[in-house]
């Protein structure tokens, strides 16, 4: 039997998936001794052209981290979905939409505005926006077509498994290359490397009953190391988040905010989490419920950080 060949791929994405494939430290050299980098841009120095000449379903698996925001972005989805076999949504951007995805509160012209001439530190007196061609006297240059909505990986092309997280812990990315390495493949559509339940149950924090008066931002109050934070109004994602990371950021004092996306049987985090926020809010008194309510801050940024793509919303509406 041959090496496996492998490939990765980085879409609309901050590059920490990147980063984190090397989590799997000394595993890389079992990895090494089995399978073959046949195209990773990150990684090592492939062109698109090297892949267009390869014959479909040639590639073992890839890893195909990022949402998919242009033009680019979906011919690579497409070219790397016709030439793998196993196609894997790496990473919350591939999987949910992730930050990227926030760019759904707008379209390309709202983005653009903001970036090219509304931030504080641009100037753009000439008011130039990027343009898709541009004829200089070497030639013709391309930019890829931004689009006006950020779409997962899943809604662009049939994948195979997803692997959850903001960026997917060290176990996560070798639960997928051994189950690969070793023909155990989970059934199509699985999330591979993360479990099935929420947060709170591999969480140590201890919960008691929940009832909140007040909401808080971390650097607000000091939080008990001990009791679960949701009880101390900050608000933590975690009884709509799937398990799987061990409960790093509650661990650390810090609320988890959802990279892991929903559990098992949850069409939308953000709806599920919403949902248990209130129905904690300790008051029957209408301006009382409105003041807690109002005390948070980004509600989009706070229950769809990571999954507004991927949730019934989906995006706002334009008009």
């Amino acid at each position: 039997m041959g090496k496996l060949k492998i490939a990765g791929y980085w879409a609309s994405s901050c590059g920490g998936c990147e980063i984190a494939t090397l989590e799997i430290g000394e595993k890389i050299v079992e990895l090494a001794q089995v399978a073959d980098i046949v195209f990773w841009p990150a990684l090592v120095d492939f062109k698109y052209q090297d892949v267009e000449k390869m014959p479909d379903k040639s590639i073992d698996v890839c890893l195909f981290n990022g949402a998919i925001q242009t033009s680019d972005n979906e011919h690579l989805a497409k070219l790397m979905r016709a030439k793998s076999k196993v196609l894997v949504a790496y990473g919350s951007c591939a999987y949910e939409g992730c930050i990227p995805g926030l760019a759904n509160m707008s379209n390309r012209e709202g983005v653009f505005q903001r970036v090219y001439f509304d931030t504080e530190s641009t100037v753009n007196p000439n008011k130039i926006l990027p343009q898709t061609s541009c004829k200089v006297p070497e030639g013709e240059l391309e930019l890829p077509e931004f689009y006006d909505t950020v779409r997962t990986l899943a809604q662009t092309v049939e994948v195979d498994y997803f692997v959850p997280g903001c960026p997917p812990v060290g176990k996560q990315t070798w639960a997928v290359l051994e189950a690969i390495i070793q023909g155990k493949l989970p059934p199509p559509g699985s999330v591979v490397g993360a479990g099935r339940q929420i947060l709170c149950e591999e969480c140590p924090r201890t919960r008691e009953e929940k009832k909140l008066k007040a909401i808080y931002r971390p650097h607000e109050i000091i939080a008990d190391p001990e009791k679960c934070l949701l009880e101390q109004g900050l608000l933590c994602a975690g009884i709509a988040t799937r398990e799987g990371c061990g409960a790093l950021c509650p661990k650390a004092g810090m609320p988890c905010t959802g990279c892991y996306g929903p559990p098992e049987g949850v069409n939308d985090q953000g709806a599920r989490f919403l949902s248990a926020v209130a129905s904690i809010i300790d008051s029957d008194d209408p301006v009382e419920i409105n003041r807690i309510l109002d005390s948070i801050r980004d509600p989009v940024g706070t229950f769809y950080r990571y999954s507004l793509p991927n949730s019934i919303l989906k995006r706002s509406v334009i008009r």
